[in-house]
């Protein structure tokens, strides 16, 4: 059962390593089909180098195990709340890489300080609120996935798809498993360069506005004019 989406959730845990944006088994990655409302997810504490296909776990968007024979990540009730509040992502990211995560630590966002963090996120990356204690007592990964989706609810998650998690560590989502992945691996490039930035001059202030709009709406939205709008254009095609 969902055989090609078991292939994409694997090879997405898989380049978490690639990008050193995991150790041992921190992290995971799940993909959902829509069309089932079912979610593959990495299985709880093993290893990436020890990930296949057929060691993923499928479950239900109530959190029930569809297929596999390992426990599903502990993060799992987070994801389900995210695909259950948003039916426009289809893949999420959550690691411990070490920049994004001090800023969790730290109780900070990230602010948008150059046009590199502008041409993928529109603005700061946000940061949730501290969970309660008795959220973190009781159904503590449920609960997690509601302060996220709180925080998101006068904003579409689908243009700013991360956010860090006050203590914990960061969130990111996407179009498919994969993309979810590569905006972690800018989450955590961005937020290098913030921390380091911030190192040499902590007074340096966000960018302008008109900036910011000038980077990331030249990449998004529906005036976008980066890359190529269609294969036909890179195979030399009239289109």
């Amino acid at each position: 059962m969902l055989d090609e989406l078991k292939r994409e959730v694997c090879k997405a845990n898989i380049l978490l390593v690639k990008y050193r944006l995991v150790i041992l088994s921190f992290g995971n990655v799940s993909g959902i089909d829509r069309k089932r409302g079912l979610v593959v997810i990495k299985p709880s504490g093993v290893s990436f180098q020890k990930l296949t296909p057929e060691k993923m776990v499928i479950v239900d968007l109530q959190g029930k195990v569809v297929e596999g024979k390992l426990k599903p990540s502990m993060d799992t009730p987070t994801h389900l709340a995210l695909y259950r509040a948003w039916p426009e992502i289809r893949g999420i990211c959550h690691t411990h890489s070490p920049y994004a995560t001090s800023f969790a630590q730290a109780g900070k966002a990230i602010p948008c300080l150059g046009t590199t963090h502008a041409d993928h996120f529109y603005g700061e990356i946000p940061i949730t609120r501290y969970l309660s204690k008795k959220e973190v007592k009781i159904e503590y990964e449920k609960n997690t996935g509601k302060v996220i989706v709180e925080h998101f609810s006068r904003t579409r998650p689908i243009n700013m798809p991360a956010v860090l998690v006050a203590r914990h560590g960061p969130f990111t989502w996407g179009s498919d498993p994969e993309d979810a992945v590569a905006n972690s691996l800018v989450l955590e490039e961005i937020a290098k360069m913030a921390f380091t930035t911030i190192l040499l001059n902590p007074k340096t202030a966000e960018i302008q506005n008109y900036l910011l709009d000038q980077h990331f709406l030249r990449k998004h939205g529906p005036r976008a004019r980066y890359g190529q709008k269609t294969d036909a254009a890179l195979k030399g095609g009239k289109e």
